[in-house]
């Protein structure tokens, strides 16, 4: 996990609560990513308004793990569930996933993280 002060983690998990009552605690972040998202018409990636602090969480109710986007860019934040519905690609420095609707949505980020889930 980045290096965050005990005020700063308790703050960041406030703040995380508001949005999400039953998230428990944060498991890993990073400073900084940026979102895109795959468009088959122009067969390219293209950059989002959502690029921020991510926030990888624990809840205790289903699902048990989600991550966020703390959006910077404007008030709309990035909130998945991690379920059987995802399935990610490590490309570094990217992190790519599918949800459920098929999206394909790639972060860029400048450090790899690492859970263990379940």
């Amino acid at each position: 996990m980045e290096s965050l002060s005990r005020a700063g983690q308790e703050m960041s998990l406030a703040a995380l609560k508001q949005h999400d009552p039953y998230i428990t605690s944060i498991a890993d972040l990073t400073g900084q990513v940026a979102l895109y998202t795959f468009c088959p018409k122009a067969n390219q990636w293209e950059k989002t308004d959502i690029e921020g602090t991510l926030f990888v969480y624990r809840r205790s109710a289903s699902p048990y793990h989600g991550f966020t986007i703390v959006n910077r860019l404007n008030m709309h934040n990035l909130v998945e569930p991690v379920n059987k519905d995802l399935e990610f690609q490590l490309h570094e420095p990217f992190l790519l996933y599918r949800n459920a609707s098929c999206e394909y949505v790639c972060f860029i980020t400048v450090r790899i993280f690492s859970i263990q889930i379940g």
